[in-house]
């Protein structure tokens, strides 16, 4: 690959447990082995949370290959995430691992945050007076009817929302409504930021569905009710974001003693393949832009030896 052929940003995205992290570490590999600058940059915003590990799936730092990742463990538990800061933050850690002509392998799979780094998104400020009417409009009757009023005003924004999350479905709501909004849903024909390559991975729905409930069994076997237990003692509940992460809302009922571990292993492998349904509606969106390529990749049935060889192709 010449210098003129490199394109500085590579973006892993898809739904989760796909295998985006291995292939990630995999390309970074490939073009640290040929002498250039390779770093990983997090997609993943509950990764962005120190102590949130093993339900996010962050990848342990022994099995970082020595490689630098940006935008991991940068916020408690207590903190509440947000997409204009990250969107600053990513973009700031991109800008500079490519300065010197280096690669960022830009990796995850919360579609917002990627498109919002990716392509030309602006995101409006608060409506304290606005909020606060909404929040009591969700108390008083529940998500639904906030629902049905963001299908009226922003139907792309509806068809991806979570619903049962009552922060960012007022959030969405809040924006929809301005008469100023920039709307942080993906336009029909985005705009890049600069110039990217888009790897989109795509596993056959059978085999995803399988993946993430032992996904789930081994979350729950690995620790992760002692995770939640050490972070709710840091303040997990008080959270606006973290808490409502999946896995460790379940695993709170867990220590609530509300659910058995049981229960809160099929609750938390539903809720996945909700989610997981959803990523794939927003990144099948993706096309090609006036600078970002993207290429949907099938990884049904790949396997380590797979990933490392579809990433000698994507680097030869």
């Amino acid at each position: 690959m010449s210098a003129a052929d490199l394109i500085p940003v590579v973006a892993v995205v898809g739904a989760t447990g796909t295998g985006k992290s291995e292939l990630a570490l995999d390309i970074a590999e490939r073009h640290r082995s040929q002498g250039r600058r390779a770093e990983i940059v997090n997609a993943d915003a509950m990764q962005l949370y120190r102590g949130m590990d093993i339900g996010t799936a962050k990848v342990p730092e022994f099995e970082r290959r020595g490689i630098p990742h940006h935008l991991l463990d940068v916020l408690r538990v207590t903190d509440e995430a947000s997409v204009a800061a990250y969107q600053r933050d990513a973009r700031a850690a991109i800008a500079d691992v490519t300065a010197d002509g280096g690669v960022a392998v830009f990796v995850g799979g919360s579609g917002l945050y990627v498109s919002a780094v990716l392509f030309d998104l602006a995101f409006p400020g608060t409506d304290p007076v606005l909020r606060e009417e909404l929040e009591r409009e969700h108390r008083e009757h529940g998500p639904n009817v906030l629902l049905e009023r963001l299908r009226s005003l922003d139907p792309e924004a509806a068809a991806v929302i979570d619903a049962r999350n009552p922060r960012r479905l007022i959030r969405a709501v809040e924006i929809a409504s301005r008469s100023d909004r920039v709307t942080p849903s993906l336009p029909s024909a985005p705009r890049s930021w600069r110039p990217a390559q888009v790897l989109h991975l795509r596993r056959d729905r059978e085999q995803l569905v399988d993946a993430l409930r032992v996904r789930a069994e081994r979350m729950f076997a690995d620790g992760l009710v002692d995770e939640v237990a050490r972070l709710r003692d840091e303040g997990l509940e008080q959270g606006p974001t973290a808490r409502a992460a999946i896995g460790y809302a379940q695993a709170l009922q867990v220590l609530r003693g509300e659910v058995s571990t049981e229960q809160a292993v099929e609750a938390t492998s539903i809720a996945t393949r909700k989610y997981a349904r959803r990523q794939v509606s927003w990144f099948k969106r993706y096309t090609d832009g006036d600078t970002t390529h993207v290429r949907t990749l099938d990884v049904t049935g790949a396997g380590t030896a797979e990933l490392s060889e579809l990433a000698r192709r994507i680097v030869p």
